[in-house]
């Protein structure tokens, strides 16, 4: 059975990506990038693991209740889930996007990433702060699309302009997510 271990899931947000989405959060990283903003999902631990059918089943009843448009994977580092590319997948099957966030260059993980729309790849770099694109930490990270699907909206969504937060309860704290003020 394809089991996925889950840091967080939010089954609607429009600050992980274009359009409303649903965002899964895994549980895990053994990149450590100094100035992390989700600290708590590094662990390397069990946290709440789900079969690949549950979450298929989350997602398309987010897909019903919300009509969100795709789903995007984050972390923790998503790549070590070793059946990524079969939850992408079964994504595609419902007719929904997915966009993945990784530490590592897709090159090196573009087997784990087969099948995504778009990748927002490379380490978080703390002395080197995003600036300009939306939703990316650090100047150095790319935002590649592998099909066509986001192609237009990818400019107009990194831009500046209309951003949003949404707050996520992580334990007993409230985490702000989404753009830097």
């Amino acid at each position: 059975m394809i089991k996925f271990n889950i840091a967080s899931i939010n089954q609607c947000t429009e600050v992980e990506g274009p359009y409303k989405r649903l965002c899964i959060w895994f549980q895990g990283c053994n990149i450590h990038c100094k100035g992390c903003c989700n600290p708590d999902y590094q662990p390397l631990v069990p946290k709440n693991i789900l079969s690949l059918d549950k979450l298929i089943l989350i997602i398309a009843e987010a897909k019903e209740k919300f009509g969100i448009e795709g789903v995007t994977y984050s972390g923790g580092e998503p790549t070590l889930q070793q059946s990524l590319s079969q939850l992408t997948e079964e994504i595609h099957k419902l007719g929904l996007g997915v966009i993945s966030f990784t530490g590592r260059n897709y090159e090196e993980v573009k087997e784990v990433l087969c099948g995504c729309d778009a990748v927002l790849d490379g380490a978080f770099i703390k002395e080197l702060p995003e600036t300009k694109r939306r939703i990316l930490g650090s100047s150095n990270q790319r935002i590649l699309c592998l099909t066509d699907r986001y192609k237009d909206c990818i400019d107009r969504w990194f831009t500046s302009i209309g951003l949003k937060t949404e707050e996520i309860n992580v334990g007993n704290s409230i985490v702000v997510n989404g753009d830097k003020f």
